[in-house]
């Protein structure tokens, strides 16, 4: 029986919930088109994945390569992998997305211990890390390893250059790597108006989970190696962690169309400066409080539960502490003006009713 494709969703309808609810770039679909047809080596060896090793070499050294993976929590349990012995305990902050959005996987699948530290902004310092950076020769106590911080966090503040060094050389000093999940990694290089390099390379972050999906393509993301002397056998992990496409050139595509020129840092900006608009309009609304700065594209907010209830009922989005009646606003490459302001001036009735 023949059935059609056919269209099942609005494509008028956006919401705040999350940037992975946006669709693919136009420039990304046009380079997946361009990418088709014929054939090409598989598993890594097609000509997109190679220029990709140069388009890489221009955002993060001569030493940097990319190993391109299908998503997030892959990237980052690859990259732990690759930078821990089986006994081996990962630093992390306890919002971090690897201890609380990933299902367990870093753990259950890459064998590894978290060891979480509560912070107020989402950042972990030299001394937040010494709370768990302790008990090498202990053998009663998973041994600390790595130190794995996310950029921009999952409370949406940015690290700066300098704090990123600073984290580097104290784990360097104590015998322990540095990996940067860099799902956002764009948007923070936008907020801080730096090349990306800044805050990984030269501050001396060995491994990064690449970002390409929350930025605008369709799938896709990259473990890049800055240290090539900080992990063992890439190849061999991200093949037995289920991470290994067989048609790579469409992942490889998609991250060089964001990457070999601007498209990057333009969907970054406009969802930087969406989410800085929507702040405004908030700030102007009584009895809701902005509850971390906004340096990025999200947005978190405390209202009254009952409000926010209403209000998912005209546009989505998620609770982030339901308890505490608090909210996560998130903005994307394609969010629109009218849209944050129609978002705002619907708070303003929910809160006013």
């Amino acid at each position: 029986m023949r059935t059609d494709a056919r269209r099942h969703h609005d494509p008028r309808i956006r919401g705040f919930a999350s940037d992975n609810y946006a669709g693919a770039h136009p420039e990304v679909l046009a380079a997946l088109a361009l990418a088709n047809g014929g054939h090409q080596t598989a598993y890594g060896e097609d000509d997109y994945t190679g220029h990709l090793q140069r388009v890489m070499h221009s955002h993060f050294g001569p030493t940097a390569e990319a190993f391109p993976v299908f998503n997030g929590t892959g990237a980052n349990v690859v990259a732990l992998q690759a930078l821990t012995d089986r006994w081996g305990a990962v630093i992390c902050a306890e919002s971090a997305h690897i201890n609380v959005d990933e299902g367990g996987a870093p753990e259950r699948m890459g064998g590894l211990k978290l060891l979480t530290v509560p912070t107020p902004d989402g950042k972990l310092t030299p001394e937040l890390i010494d709370r768990q950076a302790y008990g090498w020769d202990d053998e009663h106590r998973a041994m600390p390893q790595v130190v794995s911080i996310t950029q921009n966090t999952e409370l949406g503040t940015v690290y700066t250059p300098a704090e990123i060094r600073a984290i580097c050389d104290h784990a360097h000093e104590r015998g322990m790597k540095v990996h940067l999940d860099g799902a956002r990694i764009a948007n923070a290089a936008a907020s801080l108006d730096v090349p990306m390099r800044a805050f990984t390379t030269v501050a001396g972050v060995d491994v990064l989970s690449f970002g390409g999906t929350k930025n605008g393509a369709l799938f896709g993301e990259a473990v890049v190696v800055l240290e090539p002397d900080s992990v063992r056998a890439m190849k061999h992990l991200r093949k037995m962690s289920m991470q290994l496409a067989s048609k790579m050139r469409f992942v490889s595509v998609q991250l060089e169309a964001l990457l070999a020129r601007d498209l990057w840092l333009r969907n970054a900006r406009h969802a930087n400066a969406m989410a800085q608009r929507l702040a405004g309009g908030v700030r102007t609304v009584h009895g809701v409080e902005i509850l971390h700065p906004v340096q990025a594209n999200a947005v978190f907010a405390r209202l009254p539960h009952d409000v926010s209830e209403r209000l998912q009922k005209r546009f989505r989005f998620y609770f982030w502490d339901e308890t505490a009646g608090d909210v996560r606003w998130m903005c994307a490459f394609d969010t629109l003006e009218e849209e944050v302001d129609a978002f705002v001036q619907a708070l303003k009735e929910e809160m006013a009713g």
